[in-house]
């Protein structure tokens, strides 16, 4: 039987800007008491494993300010738009941060990005049959775009030299599919 489900008595907004709410909620707990839970809101976000060919993928590399690096490679990720289709997003976001158009989205996974504190929904696809275009990054990207061997891309992720979850869990599928 899936446990019983927790009540909300109350809730207030703590911080918003455009991207990230916080909100502090008063719950009621199966057994009656109660206690202070704080959620972060974000919106849906989406990534791309973009293939070149059936070898090689297109990564990204930008300044991460939450961790203070720039060493780490990512597959092109980024926010939904309020309005926006997911398979829109996806597009959009290839073409701006690594100057790609796909062919074919595939959706390979939808999961939650932390399951307790955070609500935010990542939606994940492989794109196929890739065609230049203008990169037009947003005024906060500064990127570095690199073509490199999928195997090469596995390797950094099984070492942890890629650390995002999007990227990990949209590579890992790709591996999964190709055995």
């Amino acid at each position: 039987m899936p446990p019983k489900a927790w009540k909300t008595l109350s809730s207030r907004p703590v911080y918003q800007n455009p991207w990230t709410s916080v909100r502090e909620d008063l719950a009621e707990m199966p057994n009656g008491k109660t206690t202070v839970y704080g959620v972060v809101e974000c919106k849906d976000c989406v990534g791309v494993l973009p293939f070149l060919d059936d070898k090689n993928v297109v990564m990204v590399r930008q300044y991460r300010y939450v961790f203070g690096e720039n060493q780490r490679w990512e597959m092109p990720t980024g926010g939904v738009k309020p309005g926006e289709r997911l398979l829109d997003a996806a597009r959009r976001e290839l073409r701006e941060e690594v100057g790609f158009d796909a062919a074919e989205l595939e959706p390979i996974s939808t999961y939650y990005t932390s399951k307790s504190i955070m609500h935010e929904i990542a939606h994940l696809y492989i794109g196929q049959g890739l065609t230049q275009v203008q990169a037009r990054p947003d005024e906060t990207e500064f990127l570095e775009i690199e073509v490199f061997p999928f195997e090469t891309v596995l390797k950094m992720v099984l070492e942890s030299e890629v650390r995002d979850s999007m990227t990990i869990l949209a590579v890992l599928i790709a591996a999964r599919r190709s055995r």
